[in-house]
């Protein structure tokens, strides 16, 4: 590994004028590289039971396939938007709403007629789903993108038409399921308070200037411009294995950027920077064994 005293410092030394943002920004980028050691002894998922919800029917090309709707308070909820929010945000934005959700692997089940057939379990956040239940869109919703992450996940074409069935709340047996237990790096900012700005136009999101490096073998640094921006309120920073977004609701920016190296999501850092008025975010890698 690098010395991680080496990191950034020909940056920093150029920015004479930020003074104690630079000493903070230093200790913030060196502190995500040291967590990463940390960071290999920590259990990276974490086993739930979802409890029972609601059990739709559709099929495929190899037969009849059911769709078990789970929740789990261990899955972390959306963002809290109203259905007029939502739909808005849909309609300007397809990838700007996520549902966060747990995919479970196939089954083999017997259905009311003693048939084979294959069952998944889909779990979401327990708050979310029992908002889910007073709502038809947000059910329609949320089947729609299980039904597209199944997809995605095992290679399937299923069927878009689907029902739900009314006496079973459930087919076959709930598994206990595997979650990532990665949080979302939190956004410290940097710099003195300041008025937030001019209310901005009711227009979609602009993707921002990404700028990326590495400045060591296992750390990779990112810069992301963010000029209309005072502050990191509102703004939220998902970090995946191989994926970087950036937004939030109401955010003048989004940004779905693929990361072509493995990444340390739980020991990543961020920082928002007001007078550069930049995202920071180090990003430890995960190194391949050689």
């Amino acid at each position: 590994m690098a010395d991680s005293k080496t990191l950034l410092a020909s940056e920093l030394s150029e920015a004479e004028t930020m003074g104690d943002e630079a000493t903070r920004l230093q200790q913030l980028l060196l502190q995500a590289s040291k967590e990463f050691q940390q960071a290999q002894t920590r259990p990276e998922s974490t086993q739930i039971q979802p409890q029972p919800g609601f059990c739709i029917k559709t099929n495929s090309s190899e037969g009849k396939v059911f769709i078990n709707i789970c929740h789990s308070p261990s899955i972390p909820p959306p963002a809290d938007l109203t259905e007029d929010e939502l739909l808005q945000m849909l309609e300007e934005d397809q990838a700007g709403f996520r549902i966060p959700m747990s995919l479970g692997e196939p089954h083999a089940e017997l259905d009311a007629k003693g048939q084979g057939c294959t069952a998944y379990d889909v779990a979401v956040n327990s708050d979310f789903y029992r908002r889910m239940q007073n709502s038809d869109f947000l059910r329609e919703l949320v089947v729609t993108i299980a039904r597209e992450g199944l997809e995605d996940k095992y290679g399937l074409q299923l069927n878009p038409e689907w029902r739900m069935l009314k006496k079973r709340p459930f087919l076959g047996s709930i598994s206990q399921q595997n979650i990532r237990s990665k949080q979302r790096p939190r956004i410290q900012e940097l710099g003195s308070s300041c008025t937030p700005g001019s209310p901005r136009a009711d227009v979609g999101p602009e993707k921002p200037h990404l700028n990326l490096w590495l400045e060591a073998p296992d750390l990779l640094l990112a810069e992301i411009d963010l000029p209309k921006l005072d502050g990191a309120l509102g703004l939220s920073l998902e970090i995946g294995e191989d994926r970087l977004v950036m937004g939030g609701p109401q955010q003048p920016y989004h940004l779905d950027a693929h990361i072509p190296l493995r990444i340390n999501s739980e020991a990543s850092k961020a920082a928002f920077h007001r007078k550069r008025k930049q995202l920071l975010v180090a990003m430890p890698l995960l190194l391949v064994p050689s």
